[in-house]
C-alpha cells in the first residue's frame, strides 16, 4: 500500500522537468532511432527518438527542433504530438512531450551522446532494445497507433 502522505511530500521535494522528443519518421513508416553512449548517466545502451530537456523558459517546440539538431545534426519540422507520457527519475518527475517531425535539412551527425542511429519501422519497435519502462510503452504505443490509423489496402483514407 502506498503512504499517500510520503507520495505527497515527494511531490513537494521534487521538481517537474519537461522533455521533448522528435518522432522522425520517413516514408516507408521507418522512425530514426540513436543509441545512448557511455557519455549519458543513465540508460547507456538503449535506443530512444532524438530529444533532451527544455530549458528553463525555453518553448517546448523551440527545445525539440534544437534537440533534434544537436543530436543528429538534422534540421526538423514539427507535424504533430505523437504522445506524453511520465516517470520518476531520482531527481525528479519527468514529462516527455514526443512531437511528430519531418526532415527539412541538415546531415546526420551524432552527438557524442549517441553512437549510433538507425531506422526502425515502426512495426518493429518491440523488437529494439528501447528505454525501458514509459518512455517505452510511449514509443510502443504510438507504433500502435499509427498502424490503426493505416488504411486498409484499396481503400482512401477519406
Amino acid at each position: 500500500m502506498v503512504n499517500k502522505e510520503a507520495a505527497l511530500s515527494d511531490m513537494n521535494t521534487k521538481p517537474y522537468s519537461l522533455t521533448v522528443k522528435a518522432v522522425i519518421c520517413d516514408e516507408q513508416e521507418r522512425c530514426l532511432l540513436i543509441r545512448r553512449s557511455a557519455h549519458n548517466r543513465n540508460f547507456v545502451g538503449k535506443w530512444e527518438w532524438p530529444g533532451g530537456k527544455v530549458d528553463p523558459g525555453e518553448d517546448f517546440a523551440v527545445a525539440t527542433v534544437r534537440e533534434a539538431r544537436e543530436e543528429t545534426g538534422l534540421e526538423i519540422e514539427l507535424t504533430g504530438v505523437a504522445g506524453v507520457t511520465q516517470f520518476e527519475m531520482p531527481k525528479a518527475f519527468v514529462v516527455m512531450l514526443c512531437m511528430e517531425a519531418r526532415i527539412i535539412g541538415g546531415t546526420m551527425t551524432l552527438s557524442d551522446e549517441h553512437d549510433a542511429q538507425q531506422w526502425v519501422p515502426l512495426s518493429g519497435l518491440g523488437k529494439v532494445e528501447l528505454i525501458e519502462g514509459a518512455v517505452r510503452d510511449c514509443m510502443l504505443e504510438y507504433a500502435h497507433k499509427k498502424k490503426a490509423e493505416r488504411p486498409l489496402p484499396g481503400t482512401d483514407k477519406t
